[in-house]
């Protein structure tokens, strides 16, 4: 029998699930990480890949992809989704329910693993949804979907209205020890805001999304948790006032955290004032002041993840005037580069350790996911990282069938190089 053997020699390895920061090797033998002194006893054929200079990961996860599939094929589907994954340094991709029909049976769970086993190159987790059709109304059957390969519980997109159905949805979750995420807004306080509500909405014209929007759920999520003893992950956090809020219940122990994406900490509602579709997200874009916040949750560690909210859409679906246009953005090729450039470089507001450890173990702890290590007998999943080098975003280079992003042209300092899933380099820069 054949072995096949990989060692990455003389890289920068940061493995924060086991507190290793140092200069070495990593071994690859048959898609899992083994011990160094293996080496002596192989005697198979070893590719060795020279990384000096270059930081060797743990294979990155995001938590917040929507891939499409089933049924949005022309915006994105797993196969072009996963090589997008892959060029951001990604190796593992939770994906969310909101498609046609909705991941909301263990039929729909099936077809998308099947589907990323035949076509994904990257490791796909699929979520499911909280409620049937992701309508808010009726519980989806969480029993059977977590039989069927769920990792988590959201109607992101969605925001249930109702807190009896998310208090027994969370009843139902903790049975299965399943985290429940969620999209948090108030449509009553939100109505039909399509921007943040300040001065510059004002300016435009643009109906107001508040801010008070998104922490009055953030709140009602607190509660929620601390009553069921569920985990409750707030998604795509955009309001400093959420950070405040969040760091007040993590501080008596509930199960409560948050992520970011890099679009909340590099962009303002000021981006929106050229009627630019690209800049339309959800929640939107806020003050300076939220950004500020922001990072400071980073930095003190309230908020814990981060992701990109990857939401391709077809051009001629946001090319319609503002308030027409459908919400998100791409971000899996570009997250990494954005985050690396603002917190480590920038801000210096985390370490390049911290960043990784956001990226693979703060995930994989949340999900309950076998990926985000290093250790010997975990699976060869590993992400190389140049966080020196500069690049400029070119979104006619990107893998995405889509091209809705704010970020073509801007200037970045440090990005992925190459992505292994389980022992194979499925792309290189």
């Amino acid at each position: 029998m054949t072995t096949k053997t990989t060692l990455l020699k003389s890289g920068r390895i940061i493995d924060p699930a086991n507190r290793r920061d140092e200069i070495g090797d990593l071994l690859i033998v048959d898609g899992r990480i083994a011990e160094p002194s293996e080496l002596r006893d192989l005697k198979s054929e070893i590719s060795e890949i020279d990384c000096a200079g270059l930081v060797i990961a743990p294979g990155l996860i995001d938590l917040h992809v929507h891939l499409r599939e089933p049924g949005q094929s022309a915006k994105e589907t797993i196969a072009s989704g996963t090589k997008a994954a892959a060029a951001g340094g990604f190796t593992s991709i939770v994906c969310m329910p909101n498609t046609s029909p909705s991941i909301d049976s263990p039929s729909v769970v099936t077809w998308v693993l099947e589907k990323a086993k035949a076509e994904a190159c990257v490791n796909v987790f699929p979520t499911g949804a909280i409620t049937k059709g992701m309508a808010g109304e009726e519980l989806a059957p969480i029993g059977s979907m977590f039989k069927a390969g769920i990792v988590a519980l959201t109607d992101d997109g969605r925001c249930i209205q109702n807190h009896e159905v998310m208090r027994r949805a969370l009843e139902y979750a903790g049975m299965f020890g399943l985290t429940v995420m969620d999209h948090c807004q108030d449509y009553n306080l939100v109505g039909k805001g399509v921007m943040h509500e300040g001065a510059v909405s004002t300016a435009l014209g643009l109906p107001g999304w508040p801010a008070a929007g998104e922490e009055i759920i953030v709140q009602r999520n607190a509660l929620l948790a601390e009553l069921t003893g569920t985990p409750i992950h707030c998604q795509h956090l955009s309001s400093g006032g959420s950070v405040r809020l969040l760091r007040e219940a993590r501080a008596r122990g509930v199960k409560l955290s948050g992520e970011i994406c890099p679009h909340h900490i590099a962009l303002t509602d000021e981006s929106v004032r050229g009627f630019d579709t690209n800049f339309k997200m959800n929640p939107p874009l806020r003050t300076q002041r939220d950004i500020d916040l922001l990072i400071e949750g980073v930095a003190d560690g309230t908020i814990t993840v981060l992701a990109s909210d990857h939401a391709p859409h077809c051009a001629y679906e946001k090319e319609v005037e503002f308030d027409l246009a459908p919400f998100g953005i791409l971000g899996l090729e570009t997250e990494l580069g954005l985050f690396l450039d603002l917190l480590v470089h920038k801000k210096k507001a985390i370490s390049l350790a911290r960043l990784i450890e956001m990226f693979t173990t703060e995930p994989a702890r949340l999900l309950r996911l076998d990926r985000g290590t290093l250790s010997v007998g975990a699976p060869a999943d590993v992400t190389l990282i140049d966080p020196g080098l500069e690049w400029t975003v070119d979104k006619e280079q990107s893998f995405s069938r889509s091209r809705n992003t704010p970020f073509h042209g801007w200037e970045l300092k440090g990005r992925a190089v190459r992505t292994i899933v389980a022992g194979e380099t499925v792309w290189k820069l």
